[in-house]
């Protein structure tokens, strides 16, 4: 029979329940146990069908269940509770307020823009780590009470869900999201309605971009959305997947975060009275157009390209993400042309200001004369750039030293600041009291060292870990179930997977995106040997594996699939399971009911690799390549490290360094596992597990990584962005840059000299050059004698720049003391460099001058 019509019918939430919307709406409750727990109680099948979102869980409840609710004295005081909990920490005083009350840097707002956002499962705007890694940020900047405003795209889709087919093989599957059942509401202008901005594309078209706002704790996320019926469809799409379409598809969608973002933001702060953003944080190159948008508002207001440049410099951060230049966006030249929309005059018709289009494509030039490169752009429109870990941040220097000619890689201006994660949203329920104890009670958000190691006993550490790791077992059982029922199997087939996995066997976890250089299959060169590991029977080893490859990534699917062909094989397919789908939620149970967390990548391909940092927080071992994070915190005492083999031949080098994968586990890791006192307990896995989270844990938690970022990067960037509101320093630096470049071929450095006879430990040695400065003013240029060891060709190794001074006696001659505490031999040289108030590194303009031969 069909049906006539049709009809929604609506679920109305009784004013006695109606603070469950203001607990749902504010993301807060990701990383407030009992707020989840609230919900959860409601409808504990109903809140795992709607994935973990509150907002489809009071729209889907039927009446009879919310009248029940509303009645139910028990919950309603839980739910009051909440509310309360919520009320108070918004009004707390918080970090920075303390650290900055009465000084200007109280005042300093940070525009924190970011492709994506991984708060939680049900916001899905995330693919991974860098989304992940963003919404700590947002949430460990709500901690602390950091200033900072999160911009980002709002997908119709988000990213793809995974399933498999019955031979392995990846599939995609894209879910629709409409925004009454996310956390977002709309910006509101002052006329009440929602608000919009418009992006000028190609052929006088307009996008209309609608702008969304999160609510994360104390923090802000703007979130801009395209797919909204006053836009044609080509333009509703530019906001539907994450890391969909093509390079136009990109470029639309970066155009969309860069230039719409400023523009929202700054809306966003005139409507709620805030002044605009002193600084504006690119993570990763995607934001880079936000530059060229600040550069056209600027020159709109009558001043030149080099003062707005200047401008935006003085107030602009780019942190990259990328060790590999094949992970950086490079667009085709003619492409950004066409979206620059020049003009007659060669001015952009996308920004105001007559921004010169030609310039913009210089600042994001490439080594290939066609392509236009994203991190290019990012770097030279900032003054304040940084890497993800301390090893991350030397091969940035050495992979974009050609941005900063003439000078040594050590040199180059691009600091680090170790990746975190948010340590209340990664550490499980039973370890927090854990956390807690080691603190000793201490606010986590601000405590630098955990000293009470030894506040929870051995026994109990042990007991919280096989609790752990139970779970797990648990979960991956009726995942892998579910897999196999979604592959075509049949119920009949799949008793094994009732029995599965082993709740006392070692575990391992690996768990990331399929991409070539993390290796996914580094553990199967060897299957046989891999076979036998897991199936001692003494010694029980099982692996639990998670992670999506990009839909366009055939080679990563194929390293997928020949993963879980192995897997499937019956000889191990109880000890090696593949869990599709991985995601935020899934990841809290990996990282914490693993016993060691696996990661292999090809050093130094690894930026940083924050989830071994998740693992950290939940007492799990580390065994590592020494790469990312791991690089700079490996130690003996908290893990294993993968020895590295540096060869270009890499299938030698998987072959090498699977094999000491194998005797790690083998000889080393499982022996230590199962190796159990009188009552039981593997005592010295156990110290292990104390020393890695006391020690380690402080460390790698977004907390502290936010911090760094305010005290070294959002504070200085704020001071150096306030000297620059005054458009009359900019100009004259501007205009200095200018006549420097013109004079600096008329300085010349000669007559170096060593004045000391005999140079001895405890003594100074005087060195000296003549410099002649030609049109230049003596504070315009830096003299510097660089020290250091001499290597094999004849260079300086990492040498020590001292400032030199002019002589007393003898015009144009310059002398410097150095100081000598050990004996050896060393080279010297002088140098000159430019020098001004707002250079804040000589590296930024690629001048130097050195003796002339």
């Amino acid at each position: 029979m069909k049906a006539f019509n049709s009809l929604d019918v609506q679920s109305v939430l009784p004013e006695a329940l109606k603070p469950l919307e203001t607990i749902a709406m504010n993301l807060r409750w990701t990383w407030r146990p009992q707020s989840e727990r609230l919900f959860r109680s409601i409808d504990d099948h109903l809140w795992r069908e709607t994935g973990h979102n509150p907002i489809q869980l009071l729209q889907q409840l039927p009446a009879s269940r919310l009248r029940e609710l509303s009645t139910d004295a028990e919950f309603l005081h839980r739910m009051e509770q909440e509310l309360e909990e919520l009320e108070s920490y918004l009004e707390q005083d918080r970090w920075y307020a303390k650290q900055t009350r009465g000084s200007e840097d109280a005042n300093t707002t940070v525009a924190y823009f970011s492709m994506e956002f991984g708060i939680a499962q049900s916001l899905p705007i995330y693919s991974g780590g860098l989304g992940v890694l963003s919404g700590d940020h947002m949430k460990s900047a709500s901690d602390l009470g950091a200033p900072v405003i999160g911009i980002g795209l709002l997908y119709t889709y988000g990213y793809f869900s995974q399933t498999l087919s019955r031979e392995g093989w990846q599939q995609e599957n894209y879910t629709t999201h409409p925004t009454d059942s996310l956390a977002v509401a709309p910006v509101l202008d002052e006329q009440g309605k929602q608000l919009h901005i418009g992006i000028q594309f190609p052929e006088n078209r307009t996008v209309d971009v609608a702008v969304w706002k999160v609510v994360v704790g104390n923090a802000t996320l703007l979130l801009l959305d395209t797919n909204i019926d006053s836009n044609p469809e080509d333009f509703r799409s530019i906001t539907d997947r994450l890391y969909g379409g093509d390079v136009e598809h990109r470029i639309k969608q970066e155009l969309v975060l860069g230039v719409g973002g400023v523009r929202a933001v700054q809306r966003f702060c005139e409507i709620s009275g805030q002044p605009h953003p002193d600084v504006y944080h690119m993570n990763e190159g995607h934001a880079g157009f936000l530059g060229v948008e600040r550069i056209g508002q600027i020159m709109a207001q009558g001043e030149s390209f080099e003062t707005a440049l200047a401008v935006v410099r003085a107030s602009t951060i780019f942190t990259t993400h990328t060790p590999v230049p094949a992970g950086i966006d490079r667009f085709d030249l003619h492409l950004v042309q066409r979206y620059l929309q020049g003009n007659d005059q060669g001015h952009s018709e996308l920004v105001a200001g007559g921004v010169p289009v030609q310039r913009i494509l210089e600042l994001g030039s490439d080594e290939d004369p066609s392509r236009f490169n994203m991190a290019h752009l990012g770097l030279r429109m900032v003054q304040y750039a940084n890497g993800v870990a301390k090893l991350h941040g030397a091969v940035s220097r050495s992979m974009f030293r050609n941005l900063y000619p003439n000078f040594d890689i050590d040199e180059v201006p691009i600091t680090s600041i170790t990746n975190g994660v948010h340590s209340q949203t990664w550490t499980r329920g039973a370890m927090k009291s854990v956390v807690a104890a080691m603190s000793g009670g201490r606010e986590l958000a601000t405590a630098n060292h955990w000293h009470e190691a030894d506040a929870v006993g051995d026994q109990e550490l042990w007991r919280i870990r096989n609790e752990l790791r139970a779970d797990l077992v648990t979960r991956a059982r009726r995942l892998v179930r579910q897999s196999w029922l979604d592959r075509g199997a049949e119920e009949a087939e799949l008793g094994w997977t009732r029995s599965m996995l082993d709740p006392n066997a070692l575990t391992i976890g690996f768990a990331r995106r399929v991409s070539t250089y993390k290796r996914l299959t580094l553990m199967l060169q060897n299957p046989e040997r891999l076979r036998r590991i897991l199936t001692n029977p003494d010694r029980p080893v099982q692996i639990i594996i998670a992670g999506k490859a990009h839909p366009a990534d055939m080679g990563g699917k194929q390293l997928l699939q020949e993963l879980i062909r192995f897997a499937d094989e019956a000889g191990v397919r109880d000890r090696l399971v593949f869990l599709p789908d991985y995601d935020v939620t899934m990841a809290k149970f990996l990282v914490a009911g693993s016993d060691i967390w696996l990661n292999n990548p090809i050093r130094p391909q690894e930026a940083s690799g924050t989830s071994g940092m998740k693992a950290v927080m939940n007492g799990c071992l580390s065994l590592s390549t020494s790469d990312g994070w791991w690089d700079e915190l490996r130690d003996d005492r908290y893990g294993w490290t993968i020895p590295d083999v540096p060869t270009d031949d890499q299938r030698q080098r998987d072959l090498l360094e699977s094999e000491a994968l194998y005797d790690l586990i083998e000889f080393e890791i499982a022996p230590m596992f199962f190796d159990r006192d009188a009552t039981g307990l593997p005592k010295e896995w156990v110290d292990r597990v104390r020393t890695s989270m006391s020690e380690v844990g402080p460390q790698v938690t977004a907390e502290r990584m936010v911090r760094d970022y305010c005290t070294e990067l959002y504070i200085p960037a704020g001071r150096s962005s306030r000297a620059v509101r005054d458009l009359s320093a900019p100009r004259e630096f501007a205009e200095w840059q200018q006549r420097v470049r013109q004079a600096w071929s008329q300085v010349v450095v000669r007559d170096v000299r060593n004045e000391t006879a005999q140079p001895t430990t405890g003594n100074d040695v005087q060195l000296s050059a003549h410099v002649e400065l030609g049109e230049l003013q003596e504070q315009d240029v830096r003299v510097e004698a660089l020290i250091g060891e001499v290597n094999e060709f004849g260079d300086l190794e990492r040498p020590q720049a001292l400032p030199m001074s002019r002589d007393d006696v003898e015009a144009g001659r310059w002398v410097a003391q150095v100081p000598f505490d050990v004996p050896g031999k060393f080279g010297f040289t002088v140098r000159a460099v430019p020098q001004h108030a707002l250079l804040r590194s000589p590296a930024e303009m690629g001048l130097v001058q050195f003796p002339r031969s």
